[in-house]
């Protein structure tokens, strides 16, 4: 198995793009080439990034990558306010994907914190 497939940030950012690409499903047909898929290419970007730091051969090439993943992240808290704002998800539904936002986000960062202390 793949290091990066043992992490947490990269677990649990797995199953956010899933979750993503199953809630912009509905968005309407014309966003197809806008929000739609500016919101999935922004949660991709975030496992994708952790597995291209994970291959890397430094801790600070991987802490590099993360920080590229916490980037996207805060794209996507944007992107998910302005899917509300526009009515292509409901209240709690904003505040359910924000949630699990903050959660990577948290993961990542303690990342970061472990790796920062191995310099």
């Amino acid at each position: 198995m793949k290091p990066h497939k043992k992490l947490n940030s990269w677990i649990k950012s797995f199953e956010f793009v899933k979750e993503i690409y199953l809630v912009t499903n509905r968005f309407p047909t014309d966003e197809k080439f806008g929000l739609t898929s500016q919101i999935r290419r922004a949660s991709v970007s975030v496992p994708v990034n952790i597995a291209e730091g994970a291959a890397r051969k430094g801790t600070k090439e991987f802490i590099h990558f993360l920080h590229i993943s916490l980037g996207s992240l805060s794209e996507l808290d944007t992107l998910i306010l302005l899917s509300k704002e526009l009515d292509f998800i409901n209240e709690k539904e904003c505040e359910q994907l924000i949630e699990k936002l903050d959660i990577i986000g948290k993961l990542i960062y303690g990342l970061i914190k472990s790796l920062d202390s191995r310099l």
